[in-house]
C-alpha cells in the first residue's frame, strides 16, 4: 500500500456537496480516506472567466497502480457528470479529481504525471497539500511543500471555509 494526495475541485451546482460525493465515491472504489484537508474557495486558475472553486485535498492508502488510481478517479468523475471529451481545457466542472502525488514517486507516461505537473504553480493545490503533509518534500523539484508555496508565483486569492 502506498500513500496518495488526491485534490478535488469543483464549481458548477452544489460545489461543497460535489465533492463529499466524489470523497463517498473514493472510499466506496477506491480505498478508505485517512485524512482531508479543510475546503477552499479558490478563483478559477487558468480561464477567469467562470464560477469560483470549492477545492480539498485527500489522503489515502492505494492498493492500485498508478495507472488503475487514475482510472477510477476519471470513472468517478463521469459519475458526478463530467464530460472531459466535450470541455475545454480549464472549463466550468462539477468534479475534478487531480492525482497530486503518490508517496514519492516520478511518473512520466503520457496519460499521466506524477507529482502533478503543476502543483508548484497552483496555491489552490499546495495549499491543501501543505495542511496535510507539511513536512512532504516533491521528488523533481527537492523541495518542501511551503518552500514551493512561498516561491509560488499564483497570486489568486485562495479562501479557507468554514464548512
Amino acid at each position: 500500500m502506498e500513500s496518495a494526495v488526491l485534490l478535488l475541485g469543483s464549481n458548477i451546482g452544489d460545489k461543497a456537496a460535489n465533492i463529499h460525493q466524489a470523497i463517498q465515491l473514493i472510499q466506496k472504489n477506491i480505498g478508505k480516506i485517512s485524512q482531508t484537508s479543510s475546503m477552499y474557495e479558490s478563483e478559477p486558475w487558468g480561464n477567469q472567466d467562470q464560477d469560483s472553486f470549492y477545492n480539498q485535498a485527500v489522503l489515502l492508502q492505494i492498493k492500485e497502480t498508478p495507472e488503475q488510481l487514475l482510472a477510477k478517479c476519471q470513472a468517478i468523475e463521469l459519475e458526478l457528470g463530467r464530460d472531459r471529451k466535450a470541455a475545454q481545457k480549464w472549463a466550468a466542472r462539477t468534479i475534478d479529481i487531480d492525482i497530486l502525488i503518490i508517496g514519492s514517486k516520478i511518473i512520466n507516461t503520457p496519460n499521466l504525471k506524477v507529482p502533478h505537473p503543476e502543483l508548484q504553480n497552483r496555491n489552490f493545490a499546495l495549499i491543501p497539500l501543505m495542511e496535510l503533509l507539511p513536512e512532504y518534500e516533491h521528488p523533481v523539484l527537492n523541495k518542501p511543500i511551503d518552500e514551493l508555496y512561498f516561491d509560488s508565483n499564483d497570486e489568486l486569492e485562495v479562501l479557507k471555509l468554514e464548512i
